[in-house]
């Protein structure tokens, strides 16, 4: 639902490495729909979301719309009694998640966030790290991420819910919220942009037991986009970008390190993974991931929330949503 650039990758990297079958493609536009149709070898394209809905043959709707567009598309499939994977973040805001988290679990439908990188091979393992205590207590989240992108990208403009914060922040915060919860303390810093939205944010948390974590996101231009847990026993040092496919290494005080190699790769060597999590879950009967609950993508997104509110930037109003814009 909206063949866009990252409805690209999703099509290519599930071709390519899953049995799994792209059966329609639904857009504002007919026209639209039946080039990405054609371009993919996409058995039926239809000229609005609503048609792609109420489509018999379709089992699970993958939300790619623009950010703006989620909740009310989100909804839509959901009414439709049709289980649903929504592009991160999973709204503009808490609200709107807890919205679609609500409504799944009423209607008995699968919903879960794209946030690919939880389901990559070296977080399953990194998973396992901190669940056995290798890590020893957790004291410090460092994370990272800057991107550069053409002036006329959508995340200039501000009626699409531009600024970093929801294309990049939501993987660092959604790191950080992952290893030490929600934070009871959070400070923000902000830069604007001459295009009317955030250009640079970052904000220092604590926890309740006396962590903290770092995160920075701007759209100024590449960084490492590195990110570090730091332990009383060990540091867990995930190479940039630690979003993607890619090595870590685990580093001892007394100079051991264990290392986890893991081609580097992006979108096509990275979305099949969450797209196969989303088939096993929803053949065995679940509602949800484990890799990435619902109630996990609210928690990052009430964090997002508090940034926004120190920083003083509005979205377009979450309770008219919209489809417009590009991506």
């Amino acid at each position: 639902m909206g063949p866009g650039w990252i409805a690209e990758r999703f099509t290519e990297s599930l071709q390519a490495h899953t049995r799994q079958v792209i059966a329609a493609v639904g857009s504002r536009s007919l026209s639209r729909s039946k080039s990405f149709a054609e371009a993919y070898n996409i058995p039926a394209a239809y000229g609005s979301y609503e048609e792609l809905a109420a489509a018999p043959d379709v089992d699970i709707i993958y939300v790619c719309t623009p950010h703006t567009g989620h909740h009310a598309a989100a909804v839509l499939a959901i009414d439709a009694g049709k289980h649903v994977l929504i592009e991160k973040p999973l709204g503009l805001d808490a609200d709107q998640a807890r919205d679609i988290a609500e409504r799944s679990e009423a209607a008995g439908v699968f919903a879960a966030e794209a946030m690919w990188t939880f389901f990559l091979p070296k977080f399953d393992v990194i998973r396992q790290i901190l669940d056995a205590g290798t890590l020893g207590t957790i004291t410090t989240v460092v994370a990272e991420y800057g991107e550069h992108f053409d002036p006329t990208h959508r995340i200039f403009d501000p009626q699409l819910a531009g600024g970093p914060l929801l294309d990049l922040g939501t993987y660092p915060l959604a790191l950080i919220t992952e290893v030490l919860g929600s934070p009871r303390r959070l400070h923000a810093l902000g830069q604007p942009h001459e295009s009317g939205v955030n250009a640079q944010l970052s904000a220092v948390m604590q926890f309740d037991d006396g962590a903290q974590a770092v995160v920075n996101a701007h759209l100024h231009n590449f960084t490492p986009t590195a990110a570090t847990i730091v332990g009383s026993q060990a540091t867990l040092v995930i190479e940039g970008p630690f979003n993607m496919p890619g090595a870590f290494e685990v580093r001892f005080p007394d100079g051991r390190r264990l290392r986890h190699e893991e081609p580097s790769g992006g979108h096509y060597e990275g979305l099949h993974f969450e797209a196969a999590a989303v088939a096993r879950a929803v053949a065995a009967g679940k509602m949800q991931l484990s890799q990435r609950t619902l109630a996990a993508s609210i928690r990052t997104l009430e964090v997002a929330d508090e940034i926004r509110r120190q920083l003083g930037v509005v979205f377009p109003n979450p309770k008219t949503p919209t489809f417009e814009g590009k991506i």
